[in-house]
């Protein structure tokens, strides 16, 4: 029962999108770890800011937010990544994911200028 109620209290089901940001690092590679930290407290502030880091009254969905410790591409980082887009930003600097956010998230438009890979998740694909 706790797990179910976790899932609840986060809303997991209500997620629209869910960005990964490679920030913290136990061996920094692909940028300075202070500036990992400093795109980490920025993207998760304005997600704050901007009501998406939670399912509101106009709009159940919500942008969920997870730091990993390293998304194994070790160049010009910090490396951002949204799913279910599948689209993989380079140098998350707070000012880019200020772009990211305002393009992609809010108007779904892939930010061509840091983006290095596109590669969208298929939800049919069955693992067995």
């Amino acid at each position: 029962m706790i797990m179910q109620e976790t899932i609840e209290k986060l809303s997991l089901d209500k997620i629209k999108c869910h960005i990964f940001l490679c920030a913290d690092q136990t061996k920094p590679k692909c940028c300075d770890r202070d500036l990992g930290i400093a795109s980490w407290e920025y993207l998760k502030n304005r997600l704050h800011e901007l009501g998406l880091d939670h399912p509101s009254k106009l709009d159940a969905n919500y942008v969920f937010r997870t730091k990993t410790n390293c998304l194994r591409v070790c160049i010009n980082g910090p490396i951002l990544l949204v799913y279910p887009d599948g689209v993989w930003y380079r140098q998350a600097t707070p000012m880019v994911i200020e772009q990211i956010l305002q393009q992609h998230i809010l108007r779904g438009q892939i930010l061509d200028e840091y983006a290095f890979h596109v590669h969208p998740l298929d939800n049919n694909v069955k693992f067995h």
